[in-house]
């Protein structure tokens, strides 16, 4: 096996040392848009909103954007997706689907079925393809490339469904992974088959030291906790008296800085911590040099990207939005401008929303950060404040007090007769000081958010904080059946999700 590490990363470095010939990103994006409509054209999809006159278009990025209107899930759902749950082929991509995702965001019951095509599976895969070159630009042990890599996703188990299969994301990966791969996949599939998240977990620490890990992937929270439980449950100081050759943590989903202070903690020596951007609707790009805050999105396996500036001449204060949104290809943005991202792809979603808001921290690399989500961001008066703006703030707050806060949510409302926010901070830090970490968050925000720092002096009348028990967040995740490595607890509660958190809370302090 070290021989085989050896001469995986001997032959990465050897690539890097190649030179390729390559297209613009703008080449490289219509080279994608004209694939996907040549081969959707003969689609329900394709037919009704005539692929063929689009390819025919002597400009055919202004009339595939004349022609097809900006979907969301709900509306692809409704007018097309529905009809692959029923059985039908040819609908928006050229095949009968056999998997769907389901995805429902960060709380509520899985609702949302994302098709997976056999398309999509090669683009996930193509993608990691490339992620796997690109360690040659990181300092990783070689060993570590022939060592286990531990993927805490969500149950591989798949349901039956007639004709269809439903379930994870992971576990639709996981059941079309390469053979060669399965040697390294860790914890295997008797234990990730496991639809309880806690009886997985009971496993996998038992198991650890059976194996020689030298990758986890996973959402920071989740595999936080199962690092401490492994640490807890066989008496060592840190995960490498388990794992000595631990090398990489791959994450995405939500942001790490809030977790990296406390995750480092978990560790016994430095590791690579790189970044990767996936979903349901597909994989999207990873971080893909060292040092570097910003996730290189793949222009060239299946996926053709639009970006609508997120602001209020394009989007409604609920996030919805509007009719006819301005939207730019990859080569038209500009950095630190606010951008939901849309998507055309080979899973056959057209013009759709995947509700994530971006920033590009370098148009030359297109590389990107993400800085929350359309539905997402609290601007109750015009404070416009985002996720990436609360992390920020979370961070600080950990920093200055040397406390560790594993979750918290913001939530606004009306408040005499003008507005307010709420932060609900977990921690299990003891007597921590409240109006401290008010203090914090409020001058960090009115650093990083000049509309916030606008709003605090006017409309935005006070802040709240209270703290909670970390296992508070975790026992109401658990409680709406969301327990578990693919799920995230929303950074924003609104409408009903807050009515919910606080009954919740009414209840949990009786």
């Amino acid at each position: 096996m070290a021989i085989l590490g050896n001469l995986i990363s001997r032959s990465l470095r050897i690539r890097k040392k190649f030179t390729f010939k390559l297209g613009t990103p703008r080449q490289y994006q219509l080279q994608v848009l004209r694939r996907l409509l040549g081969k959707a054209k003969e689609t329900q999809f394709g037919q009704h909103y005539k692929f063929q006159e689009i390819l025919n278009s002597p400009n055919i990025m202004a009339q595939y954007r004349a022609t097809i209107p900006v979907h969301n899930y709900d509306k692809m759902h409704d007018e097309w997706w529905h009809k692959c749950l029923e059985g039908q082929a040819n609908v928006s991509w050229p095949e009968k689907i056999k998997y769907f995702a389901l995805s429902s965001g960060t709380s509520g019951s899985a609702s949302k079925h994302i098709p997976v095509t056999k398309d999509m599976l090669r683009n996930v895969k193509k993608v990691g393809v490339k992620q796997l070159y690109s360690m040659a630009n990181f300092n990783i042990p070689p060993k570590s490339f022939a060592k286990g890599i531990l993927m805490l996703g969500g149950t591989t188990a798949l349901y039956e469904k007639g004709d269809y299969y439903e379930g994870d994301m992971s576990g639709i990966q996981a059941k079309n992974i390469p053979r060669w791969f399965r040697r390294f996949y860790k914890p295997g599939g008797n234990i990730s088959q496991k639809p309880n998240w806690e009886q997985r977990i009971k496993l996998i620490v038992r198991k650890a030291k059976q194996w020689d890990v030298g990758t986890v992937c996973g959402v920071p929270a989740w595999v936080q906790i199962v690092l401490a439980e492994i640490i807890k449950y066989h008496g060592v100081k840190n995960i490498h008296e388990i794992w000595p050759n631990l090398a990489v943590y791959i994450h995405g989903g939500v942001s790490f800085e809030p977790y990296r202070d406390s995750f480092q903690k978990l560790l016994g020596k430095p590791i690579n911590f790189i970044e990767t951007y996936m979903a349901s609707e597909g994989s999207f790009g990873f971080q893909a040099r060292p040092g570097v805050r910003g996730i290189k999105l793949v222009l060239n396996t299946g996926i053709f990207y639009e970006f609508i500036p997120f602001n209020e001449e394009n989007f409604t204060s609920d996030g919805e939005v509007k009719a006819n949104p301005k939207a730019y290809m990859i080569h038209e943005v500009v950095e630190d401008v606010e951008y939901a991202v849309m998507l055309s792809t080979c899973a056959g979603a057209w013009r759709y929303l995947i509700g994530d808001v971006v920033k590009f921290t370098s148009v030359k690399e297109h590389e990107i950060v993400i800085v929350g989500r359309t539905k997402q961001f609290l601007s109750l008066c015009g404070e416009h404040m985002s996720i990436d703006n609360m992390n920020k703030a979370i961070d600080m707050v950990q920093k200055k007090m040397g406390i560790t806060i594993k979750e918290f949510t913001v939530a606004g409302f009306p408040y005499q007769s003008l507005f307010a926010h709420r932060w609900y901070i977990g921690t299990d830090d003891v007597n921590v000081d409240t109006n401290r970490i008010r203090e914090i968050i409020d001058q960090t925000l009115s650093e990083v958010n000049d509309d916030y720092a606008v709003e605090r002096t006017s409309a935005l009348k006070e802040l709240f904080v209270e703290v909670l028990p970390n296992e508070v967040f975790i026992d109401y995740m658990r409680a709406k059946g969301k327990e578990g490595a693919m799920n995230k607890f929303p950074r924003v509660l609104k409408g009903e999700k807050l009515k919910d958190w606080e009954q919740f809370l009414s209840v949990k302090s009786v």
